[in-house]
């Protein structure tokens, strides 16, 4: 009988010694009685100002050459379609206008 009682407890021993070292291995929370923890609260993404000073700095707004050339292409984009007559329409001549005038 102690034969077996000593079998389990070893069993139990080496099962909870296995689901430590798994736990630190693959960086799991060990909750061996189930009560609630706030671990799946902070497993979350971090939101607002640690997010945005984790991520580095925006050159595009600060650079005033790259935001020149983005304008001009902009320019340049708009003006092909005008030519090709797909800009947009005149102030007052959208499709609301034309509804109304109906």
């Amino acid at each position: 009988m102690s034969n077996s009682s000593l079998k389990n407890v070893l069993a139990t021993a080496v099962m909870t010694g296995v689901n430590e070292a798994r736990a630190r291995i693959f960086g799991h929370v060990l909750n061996p009685t189930g009560q609630r923890s706030p671990h799946k609260i902070l497993r979350k993404k971090l939101i607002g100002d640690k997010v945005s000073e984790w991520y580095p700095h925006d050159i595009k707004q600060d650079d005033p050459l790259l935001m020149a050339r983005q304008e001009q292409e902009r320019l340049s984009k708009l003006e092909m379609l005008k030519r090709r007559g797909k800009g947009p329409p005149k102030k007052g001549q959208g499709k609301r206008a034309a509804k109304r005038n109906k």
